[in-house]
């Protein structure tokens, strides 16, 4: 079994590459800041969190124990972003600065999606059974589409839908969907 998840990771680090390339991207031109892309690679914590989350991600859909949260937990240790190795996340993603984001086990993520520190992709809530057991597997945590930027400190809870193209600004709390194309800021 162990050689049969090696060989599919194998299989896969093109992929994988051509994917961390893109973010890289998507890092250097989000940050005015980077001089290049190789500092983003070496440089920000959201390139290094998202580069352990892909291996993390695929080892999980292996279904391969432990080994997927021990990544995702020496990630969040170094760098303060906790990602579950369940999130689904597309290419081109860029989580600026980072310490604080939080994104949950069935959260998924479009692709050009820019995260900001402090943000929260999490649960509204946890339905228990019968016996008061959390009921699990349940797909809780929000949809990012494609192109969708959340600023530093906001919170979006729920499976929720958040459109394509769509700005959240900082610190909303956020429980419904929200429409392609849309601005969503704090009230006044």
């Amino acid at each position: 079994e162990g050689h049969r998840i090696a060989r599919e990771l194998i299989g896969r680090l093109p992929e994988l590459r051509e994917c961390l390339l893109r973010d890289i991207g998507a890092a250097w031109r989000g940050d005015p800041s980077c001089p290049h892309p190789i500092e983003a690679l070496y440089s920000f914590p959201g390139v290094f969190a998202v580069t352990r989350h892909r291996i993390a991600h695929i080892l999980h859909e292996e279904e391969v124990p432990l080994l997927p949260r021990l990544i995702a937990a020496d990630a969040h240790q170094r760098t303060g972003i906790d990602i579950h190795p369940g999130a689904r996340i597309g290419c081109e993603f860029f989580i600026d600065h980072g310490t604080g984001v939080v994104i949950g086990e069935t959260a998924v993520v479009g692709n050009r999606v820019r995260l900001y520190q402090g943000v929260t992709l999490g649960a509204r809530s946890f339905p228990v059974d019968d016996k008061g057991r959390l009921v699990k597997g349940l797909a809780r945590h929000p949809i990012l589409e494609d192109e969708v930027t959340i600023y530093a400190s906001a919170t979006v809870l729920g499976r929720v839908t958040v459109g394509r193209g769509s700005i959240i600004g900082g610190n909303v709390w956020l429980t419904h969907d929200v429409p392609p194309h849309s601005r969503v800021a704090q009230a006044e």
